[in-house]
């Protein structure tokens, strides 16, 4: 009996060996494809940053059976549970040595596909198709991209993206080139006209946004790990400048949220663990139009580029976790964590108003409309059921408008007189609330398919039609009537979580995110 325990024992010494060694059961398995300090190679970074949103049961179903359509082969059968479980239980912790990404990493990783000057002036594929009513609908069971013609609601190319794109894909003002942002700091440059990436750059280890130039010249990214902002090239994505994030006091944050203020010919950047709203210019007038600016140009790489631009830093009363900006771009409404929210003016620099927002208000998911002469703005609510609506000439609460539960987006468009809301956050997550700009009152419940997440409306060009995704892997993109709230047609996708239509972005539509 000793003897057959010690023979059972030797067998089993590799596997609790390897429970118990979760950093050498990485080194063995995992390292050729996700790389040394889990950073990512020719697969997806291990951080936990980029696997934070990711549920647990998601991660272990990931090492379990693999990914589709990608060379992540499970380990089921390789691996035992309790191997699994120990893994995926170590990754979500952060690595012994910090990694470290620096400007030549980012240099270093730029990878071009096509050669910018080359590219036709024209669209490649059939002409029938309008080129600004084309759909990007991003599908996050699978990490693809489909391309969908939003006449006839049918695809047009669909792609695989890098891992967990993150933050709604931008566009350049002509509406030719999307941008898009991975969790794990890659940016790609899509062209819409010949359906092929134009160039790639790994500017970070997790990346929150990106930001185009409403002069099309630039993008500018904003970074968690590490704290960071790269500004880039729209036109091929060389790489530009690296700004270090720190406060005044000289301390590191993250970034939150990076968008282009168009009217103002800059870019706007919350700071996730500063007290502070950055304003950083593209305008070659800056230096006169606001002190503190610094343009120092100089040539690089044949393209006249800013030495160095100084953020215009707006102390705040707290740190920002999420702003929207008002019509005309002077105003930020901003929101904090804990349920503060205020109204920041960018040419004064300073808090003209305190806003009663408590909950959670999801303020870059917000949308604008004009009622009876005054400019309203509606958020929905991710810890509350409820869209707050401001009205922004008096900077005052109109209405708290009751939904099912709480929400994540918001949307609607000029040509209809209707706002749509989720309620994805609450055990109502299949019922979407239409809600009458006119009356501020909800005059419809619609479940398109009960028991799933119905959410991310998007609308078509015109207006007359909204895109519904159904979050599931398989999921669906659900087109409705938007005068008659009648289901039109429905296309199958792996887990849509957000779909932009080109004209929308690119006009900066009231009833979409910017």
């Amino acid at each position: 009996m000793k003897a057959l325990l010690s023979s059972l024992l030797l067998a089993l010494a590799p596997l609790i060996a390897a429970a118990a060694d979760p950093a050498a059961l990485y080194q063995q398995q995992c390292l050729s494809c996700h790389g040394a300090q889990r950073m990512g190679a020719m697969a997806p970074a291990l951080l936990p940053q980029s696997l934070e949103r990711l549920k647990p049961d998601e991660v272990l179903r990931t090492i379990r059976d693999g990914r589709a359509a990608t060379q992540m082969a499970g380990f089921a059968g390789k691996l035992a549970d309790a191997d699994i479980r120990e893994l995926a239980a170590w990754l979500a912790t952060p690595p012994a040595t910090p990694p470290v990404w620096r400007e030549a990493d980012t240099a270093a990783s730029r990878i071009q596909y096509l050669d910018p000057a080359k590219l036709p002036l024209r669209p490649t594929f059939a002409a029938s198709i309008d080129p600004r009513n084309l759909f990007v609908v991003v599908e996050a069971g699978d990490h693809h991209v489909t391309v969908l013609d939003g006449d006839r609601f049918q695809p047009v190319t669909r792609f695989q993206s890098r891992f967990a794109l993150h933050g709604g894909p931008k566009f350049s003002p002509d509406g030719r080139f999307v941008y898009f942002a991975s969790r794990d700091g890659w940016v790609t440059q899509y062209d819409l006209y010949t359906l092929q990436p134009v160039a790639e750059i790994r500017v970070g280890l997790n990346t929150r946004n990106v930001a185009v130039s409403g002069d099309g010249r630039w993008v500018l990214a904003g970074n968690t790990l590490p704290e960071t902002l790269v500004l880039l090239d729209a036109n091929g994505l060389k790489p530009v400048k690296t700004f270090a994030v720190t406060d005044r006091g000289g301390k590191p944050s993250r970034v939150s949220a990076v968008y282009d203020a168009a009217p103002r010919h800059s870019f706007i950047v919350a700071l996730k663990d500063a007290a502070e709203l950055w304003e950083i210019s593209y305008d070659p007038k800056a230096a006169a139009i606001y002190p503190g600016y610094v343009h120092d140009y100089q040539m690089g790489e044949g393209l006249a580029v800013p030495g160095y631009l100084n953020p215009r830093v707006t102390p705040l009363e707290m740190v920002l976790d999420d702003f929207f900006f008002d019509d005309r771009y002077r105003h930020v409404m901003a929101a904090s964590r804990d349920g503060h929210a205020q109204v920041i003016n960018l040419d004064s620099r300073s808090k003209v108003a305190e806003l009663p927002l408590d909950g959670m208000p999801h303020l870059g998911s917000g949308i604008t409309f004009v009622q009876d002469g005054h400019h309203y703005m509606a958020t929905p609510n991710l810890k509350g059921g409820r869209v707050t609506v401001i009205d922004m000439d008096r900077w005052q609460v109109a209405a708290n408008i009751a939904t099912p539960g709480p929400g994540f987006f918001l949307r609607s468009h000029e040509n209809t007189p209707y706002a749509w809301v989720d309620a994805m956050m609450s055990p109502r997550r299949d019922t979407l609330s239409i809600i009458d700009k006119r009356s501020f009152k909800v005059v419809r419940e619609l479940t398109l398919r009960p028991g799933k997440t119905n959410a991310h409306v998007e609308f078509t060009r015109d207006g007359r039609y909204a895109l519904v995704s159904i979050m599931e892997t398989p999921g669906e993109l659900v087109v409705v009537d938007a005068a008659n709230f009648r289901e039109v047609a429905a296309l199958p996708m792996m887990k849509p979580i957000g779909k932009y239509n080109v004209f929308n972005k690119v006009t900066r539509s009231g009833g979409t995110s910017h």
